[in-house]
C-alpha cells in the first residue's frame, strides 16, 4: 500500500453524536459523543465497565443504538450493517483475539480483504478467471505492503495458533489493514503485552497514522502509550464522557483522575 498524504480536514472523518444503549436495566452508553479527526489517532480511555467496547460495536455495527447516529465521512451509517460499514473503510481489532487458530497468518490476512473482492459467486466458486486473478492480486499487495510493513514475512506460512500473544495480535493488525480502512478501531491493541512488544506495537501505530494517512480510534489501559502517540484522548465512566482533549489536559483533568485515583489524588490536581 502506498503512503499517502491526507491533508487534516475541518470536518471530522467519524462523528458520534449522543449514542443511547441499553441492555436490560444496563446503561452502557449514556449520550456518548465524540470526534475522530482525519490523519489523527484518537484514544478512548476509561476505567473497567466504562462502556469503552460497547462504544466500539455500536460505532462498527455490530450493536444498534437506541438513539443517537455515527456518521462516518458525512454520512450518517446508525443503520449499516457491520459488513457494509467494512466495505466503507471502518475496520478494527477486538479486546480477544479473534483469528482462525487452524489457518496460517497469510491466510488470516486475506480474509480482511475479502470486501474489496467483486467476483460472481459461480467464478469464486470453481476458482477461475475473475475470482484467481483478484485472489493473486490480493495475496501480493498484501505480501508487498502489509507483511512487509508489520514484519511478519517469517512467521505467514505457520499457523497462528502456535504464535506469540503479541504475534497473534501483530496479525489481527495486519488482517485488519488488508481491508485498506479510512478508521482503523483497535481494542486494547497492548493488552498481555511485553515491554518490547509494546514498543513495537506503538511504532506501528505511528506508522500507520503518518505513513498510510489512516485516521486510528483506538480504546487502551496502557497511559503511557496513549500520552506518548495520542492526538485527542476522550475519558468515559458509566457510559458518559466525563473529559477530552488533548493528553496534556486530560492528564490534569480532576474528574479523570477521580475516576481513575480517587478523590484525595483529584483535590491535589486541582489544587
Amino acid at each position: 500500500m502506498r503512503s499517502i498524504d491526507a491533508p487534516l480536514l475541518e470536518n471530522p472523518l467519524l462523528e458520534v453524536a449522543d449514542l443511547q444503549l441499553g441492555f436490560g436495566g444496563i446503561r452502557a452508553l449514556a449520550g456518548v459523543s465524540l470526534t475522530a479527526r482525519r490523519g489523527e489517532i484518537t484514544a478512548v480511555i476509561g476505567p473497567n465497565g466504562a462502556g469503552k467496547t460497547s462504544l466500539f460495536n455500536t460505532i462498527s455495527g455490530f450493536y444498534k443504538p437506541q438513539h443517537g447516529c455515527v456518521t462516518f465521512e458525512g454520512t450518517d451509517v446508525t443503520r449499516h450493517s457491520a459488513h457494509r460499514r467494512a466495505e466503507l473503510g471502518l475496520a478494527r481489532t477486538f479486546q480477544n483475539v479473534a483469528l482462525f487458530r487452524g489457518m496460517t497468518v497469510l491466510d488470516n490476512i486475506k480474509l480482511g480483504g475479502h470486501t474489496r473482492l467483486h467476483s460472481n459467486p459461480l467464478s469464486a466458486m470453481w476458482y477461475f478467471g475473475s475470482a484467481q486473478r483478484e485472489e493473486m492480486a490480493l495475496r501480493r499487495q498484501i505480501e508487498r505492503d502489509v507483511i512487509d510493513f508489520l514484519e511478519i514475512d517469517h512467521i505467514r506460512h505457520l499457523p497462528v495458533a502456535g504464535l506469540s500473544y503479541g504475534l497473534q495480535k501483530r496479525v489481527e493488525l495486519a488482517r485488519a489493514l488488508a481491508m485498506r480502512p479510512k478508521v482503523l478501531m483497535l481494542d486494547e491493541p497492548v493488552a498481555g503485552m511485553n515491554r518490547e512488544e509494546t514498543e513495537d506495537m506503538a511504532r506501528f501505530i505511528l506508522d500507520v497514522q503518518e505513513q498510510w494517512g489512516i485516521t486510528v480510534l483506538l480504546i487502551e489501559h496502557d497511559m503511557g502509550l496513549v500520552m506518548d502517540i495520542s492526538n485527542h484522548v476522550v475519558v468515559l465512566n458509566f457510559g458518559q464522557v466525563i473529559g477530552q482533549g488533548t493528553p496534556a489536559q486530560v492528564r490534569t483533568n480532576p474528574e479523570v483522575v477521580r475516576a481513575y485515583l480517587g478523590e484525595t489524588a483529584a483535590q491535589k490536581v486541582a489544587a
